[in-house]
């Protein structure tokens, strides 16, 4: 297959439609190595390729995976109702090549949220049955005991399903701090169970998705590229045996 064009690669990137993209390369505005460009046909290996536009670099993802620092007072939705958008912490590329969250983040809920433009990679962890653990850090109102810890781990009933929802892991960092670890995503998951042992929960803080940490040099509003290679590859179910 013949390597794209630049038009075309900015227009993959989310750069624009077609039309401007190509503006964009004729009036000298894409530079690459330090050269300016202005045929919107000249052809490019895209491995590892970066440019920049107007001054800013970027650099070439096939299917965009990346990390925000989320802070408090945005919501997750494309529509927000009463604060503003996650989206609008992005640069406008990425937004017009159609990422999105992977799950939410309550409103006042801080820390890391992905987004990507892959649906099959937002299926893949987001299913239940996939089990991609996500990692809260739960300041209480109240301090936390082993009674607590032991209802979390063993499964407390929500009022929403007679099942009891179970924590991977907990533990408590501090006398109010408690590191929670879940294997699935509820609406107010972690507040309902803190509440369901008789606790509240005063901020929380997500600082892992699956393999992906959230740095401390990412500050609140930020965000950066991830690799998706992180994520092991999904177990397949053993094929059934045949009878004899």
């Amino acid at each position: 297959m013949a390597p794209p064009s630049i038009a075309q690669i900015l227009f993959s990137q989310g750069f624009g439609n077609r039309r401007v993209c190509a503006g964009l390369v004729q009036f000298g505005h894409v530079r690459i190595a330090g050269r300016v460009l202005d045929d919107p046909t000249e052809t490019f290996d895209t491995t590892g390729l970066t440019f920049e536009v107007d001054g800013q670099p970027w650099a070439f993802h096939a299917q965009a995976l990346l990390m925000l620092h989320k802070p408090a007072g945005y919501e997750c939705s494309q529509k927000p109702r009463h604060h503003p958008s996650v989206m609008s912490l992005l640069p406008a590329p990425l937004r017009t090549r159609g990422v999105q969250p992977v799950g939410r983040l309550d409103e006042d809920t801080t820390g890391l949220l992905l987004f990507t433009d892959d649906g099959a990679l937002i299926h893949r962890l987001t299913s239940p049955k996939h089990h991609v653990d996500k990692v809260y850090e739960v300041f209480t109102k109240h301090p936390l005991d082993e009674v607590q810890l032991q209802r979390l781990r063993e499964g407390v009933v929500l009022d929403d399903d007679p099942a009891p929802v179970r924590a991977v892991a907990a533990e408590t960092v501090a006398e109010r701090h408690l590191r929670l670890t879940l294997g699935e995503g509820k609406y107010h998951q972690v507040k309902r169970m803190l509440a369901a042992v008789s606790n509240r929960v005063e901020r929380l803080h997500r600082s892992r998705f699956g393999p992906w940490v959230l740095p401390e040099t990412l500050a609140p509003g930020q965000w950066a590229w991830v690799d998706a290679g992180a994520l092991p590859a999904p177990v397949k179910a053993p094929a059934p045996v045949k009878a004899p």
